[in-house]
């Protein structure tokens, strides 16, 4: 359970006991997504104390397992939930063969015993409410439209993109250990070939709109969509700055030598 509730229900923009969906919701649209530690060399901490000093106090974003370890324990707060953690593999992006499992979602059973996936942390195409677990029929929230389906062991998340279900991640349905995801954050947020620790990548998102923010592919770009949609802007790094605080809601950054520094 968080030490603060009222101060991260603040934070996202609720008060008294929201409801599971609208809980939901408020996270995946107030909390940003972001890497700003790990590019400057600062492993990200799994604590719960450190989780809610940097995204409910400092206001900051975070990365899958900060933005879904911190909304499992608000999720105590408002009933009675079993949860598990699970890992997945991300598929988005068409790289060849098989990725690291380092991204985190969570298999959750409400009151009624029904099953749910839940995963708040996955950035810029991300659930905006919780899916039934499992595969089954697709799910329209807020005109984006996802389906869960079987691939040999895996189940796989899908987003509907131009006509076509595109992959997002995959996971198998099996207990995951508190020491799991520390290793697997580990090599997220500190292993020089993690996607994480070498390029700024932020998103952000509202029902009807998403933003993007990355240099991965060597400038900045910043990616603009909607359900039928997408525009692309390439960036300076001096607008940066601007564009992290104005869009995605972040504190001021400056940039030294190839990456970049908190100001203040």
């Amino acid at each position: 359970m968080l030490n603060d509730f009222p101060a991260y229900l603040e934070r996202i923009g609720l008060s008294g006991t929201p409801t599971f969906e609208e809980l939901y919701l408020a996270h995946a649209t107030k909390v940003p997504f972001e890497n700003l530690d790990p590019i400057r060399g600062l492993p990200n901490s799994l604590d719960l104390s450190d989780l809610e000093r940097k995204l409910v106090a400092n206001r900051r974003g975070g990365y899958c397992f900060e933005h879904n370890l911190l909304f499992r324990e608000a999720l105590g707060h408002i009933g009675d939930f079993e949860i598990q953690p699970l890992l997945a593999r991300v598929r988005a992006g068409n790289r060849p063969g098989p990725r690291p499992k380092t991204h985190m979602l969570l298999k959750v059973r409400d009151d009624d015993g029904a099953l749910w996936h839940v995963d708040v942390g996955y950035g810029s195409d991300g659930l905006l409410a919780p899916m039934p677990f499992g595969p089954g029929e697709p799910h329209v929230q807020h005109g984006w439209t996802y389906r869960i389906i079987e691939d040999g062991p895996e189940l796989v998340l899908q987003l509907l993109e131009n006509g076509k279900f595109v992959d997002l991640y995959g996971f198998v349905d099996e207990p995951v250990y508190p020491v799991d995801l520390e290793v697997s954050n580990w090599f997220a947020c500190t292993n020089p070939r993690s996607a994480w620790t070498t390029k700024l990548h932020c998103s952000f998102q509202e029902p009807g709109r998403r933003w993007q923010l990355s240099e991965r592919s060597g400038p900045c770009l910043l990616s603009t969509k909607t359900p039928s949609d997408r525009n692309f802007e390439e960036l300076t790094f001096e607008q940066v700055p601007d564009y992290l605080q104005e869009i995605f809601h972040l504190p001021r950054v400056e940039r030294v030598q190839e990456s970049w520094r908190l100001v203040g």
